[in-house]
């Protein structure tokens, strides 16, 4: 199997087709920019820390690499309830681009060579070898695309424009125009940008509101952090806040018209929950003042990421924009900002394997699908490594569906929704987010990726020992009482939450100094707490796997069905599902509609 793509897609794509036994080429530009974090040095966030716990779940490298490369850790929402609580950490960004190099060059069956992917050549509908550009002719069974944001990418500085993959790194335009003209994929155009770096030494910290990093009694790897690790001394780091001023955004007022986004030279659409400064000072000018989080890059750099200050402005608006914001007024710029806008495949020509529908052999995953962040990407590039490797080997693909990850409520949206801007996760586009936790990932999805071979025997031990206990724990729960108080009483009393008041661990001779021990006790915790709202989730999840289990064939005639409307007809033979349930989250389509496509299905198999 081939992967084309060194990014966070591309590795754990090359990893999990490597795990299941398959020769695996890893072909990327610069192999010393393997998992480069270009914009933010940091994994995770809402929702997108689900994802991560759920990569480790499966057997992928994000979050054991994460862990080894922590500068801080932080749990999100804990004010809110256990279903949104999201794990981010920063990063050392060399630390974790070397850990994650690490990874894949230890890894049997893995191979990495660098080296520019110019075209895929195929006979028929299959995809047979990919050339570079020094001849070479590479020949697989089966491919994925992870090309990032390098398809024909342009920086944008202002009113000066490169060719550029990210900053330093060349676009690859000749794949992108494969793509296009030889493969006839429909091709759009998204946009996303990045703040500038500033040198520690000319930030006056004083002036800001310090960032106590967390002393995190649990990290994101459920099997500990990565072997791999660089000889690094890692230490956590603090990060600042600090706000701008009216000054700051007047400053962009006095040149919007400089702004290539405003002055019509973007073509490429960004996203609206990511926005440049710009978009905000225009987009909400109620708002005089905008929060930025000052944020190390790194132990062995000098180097700070502005998070919250992305533009695409000419350097010389930059520049005044960020001496006007206090602690900032000497700052030193050592990366100015920019926006790239970059090629992408509309989703709607894959499926849920993540498989072109049109091409037998090929998987694409990541930003070429129209995601952002590294933690989409990573999951993507598990499932179509995945999927790939299976394809090859003559095995049939894996679904995860939206009643049992994030990666999978991600991969239906791409495939069934209107991809229009840089998609992103959010805990609200889950329909059973207390089912979905990321405290419970490796719960829902381990056992997958033992059935599916994606983990280390020594990580299925643990689990087994872990899940085994847990039960353990859950059954002694029914019949304990504690001072004539049932278990359950005392655990709901906690209210989703480790306390001082409800059941003492002791009493399920649970040791809260052991970091297992604190694992299960917050799982029995927080099921006593969701009791019947997640029984209620698993029933509505059921309903949803029976409209899973009515298949939709390839060759379904919509256009012959009277009463589906045409617009309707229009999407479904765009999307092309493959089940009931995935039809009725079709936008527009109604439950209406829903009904008559079931009744048409049933005459069609009573037929046959």
């Amino acid at each position: 199997m081939i992967v084309i793509g060194g990014g966070h897609a591309g590795c754990e794509a090359a990893l999990a087709s490597a795990r299941l036994g398959a020769e695996t080429l890893l072909l990327t530009m610069n192999m010393d920019n393997i998992a480069q974090m270009s914009c933010n040095p940091a994994i995770g966030g809402i929702a997108k820390g689900h994802v991560v716990r759920e990569i480790d779940a499966l057997g992928g490298a994000m979050g054991r690499v994460t862990d080894a490369a922590a500068i801080q850790f932080r749990m999100l929402n804990r004010t809110k309830g256990p279903a949104v609580w999201s794990p981010r950490a920063q990063c050392d960004k060399v630390t974790y681009q070397r850990a994650m190099k690490r990874e894949l060059e230890i890894q049997e069956n893995l191979f990495i060579h660098q080296a520019e992917a110019l075209h895929l050549n195929f006979r028929n509908s299959k995809i047979i070898s990919v050339s570079t550009q020094f001849d070479d002719e590479f020949h697989a069974d089966a491919f994925v695309i992870c090309s990032g944001t390098f398809l024909a990418g342009c920086l944008h500085y202002g009113d000066k424009s490169f060719s550029g993959g990210r900053s330093g790194d060349h676009a690859s335009d000749q794949l992108a125009e494969n793509l296009k003209n030889s493969l006839g994929l429909r091709i759009g155009r998204l946009k996303t940008g990045t703040p500038p770096r500033i040198l520690a030494d000319t930030i006056d910290f004083s002036v800001m509101e310090y960032q106590e990093p967390e002393d995190p009694d649990e990290m994101f790897s459920f099997y500990g952090p990565s072997s791999a690790k660089p000889s690094v001394n890692n230490r956590y780091m603090p990060c600042y806040l600090v706000k701008s001023v009216p000054e700051t955004a007047q400053i962009v007022r006095d040149n919007i018209h400089r702004s290539p986004l405003y002055a019509g030279k973007i073509s490429g659409i960004g996203t609206r929950y990511c926005p440049s400064f710009e978009d905000k000072v225009i987009r909400f000018p109620h708002h005089e003042t905008h929060q930025l989080y000052l944020e190390p890059e790194g132990e062995y750099t000098e180097e700070y990421y502005i998070n919250g200050i992305s533009s695409s402005l000419p350097v010389d608006v930059q520049v005044k924009m960020i001496h006007s914001i206090p602690g900032l007024q000497n700052a030193v710029l050592s990366r100015y900002a920019y926006a790239i806008e970059y090629d992408f495949v509309f989703p709607d020509q894959i499926d849920r394997s993540l498989k072109v529908k049109d091409w037998d052999n090929l998987f694409l995953a990541g930003q070429v699908n129209g995601t952002s962040g590294y933690e989409e990407a990573g999951g993507q590039g598990l499932i179509a490594g995945l999927n790939a490797a299976r394809l090859a080997a003559e095995k049939s693909p894996v679904i995860l569906g939206r009643d049992s990850s994030y990666v999978g409520v991600m991969i239906d949206d791409l495939v069934t929704k209107e991809i229009i801007e840089p998609y992103r996760l959010f805990t609200s586009r889950a329909e059973y987010r207390l089912i979905l936790r990321q405290d419970n990932a490796d719960l829902r999805l381990s056992p997958l990726a033992e059935q599916f071979g994606l983990l280390p025997e020594e990580n299925i031990r643990r689990f087994r020992k872990y899940s085994c206990r847990l039960d353990e724990c859950r059954e002694k729960i029914r019949t304990l009482t504690v001072d004539g108080t049932k278990a359950e009483v005392l655990l709901r009393k906690m209210k989703g939450r480790i306390g001082n008041e409800g059941l003492p661990p002791e009493a399920l001779n649970l040791d809260m100094n052991n970091q297992e021990d604190k694992r299960i006790f917050r799982q029995l915790v927080i099921d006593a707490h969701y009791q019947g709202y997640i029984e209620r989730e698993k029933q509505a999840a059921v309903k949803l796997n029976s409209l899973e289990e009515w298949k939709i064939p390839e060759d379904f005639d919509y256009d012959s069905i009277t009463g589906l409307r045409n617009e309707s007809k229009m999407k479904l033979n765009k999307v092309r599902p493959v089940t009931l349930a995935q039809a009725g989250r079709i936008d527009g389509v109604t439950p209406a509609e829903i009904a008559l496509l079931q009744v048409h299905l049933k005459r069609r198999s009573a037929k046959n």
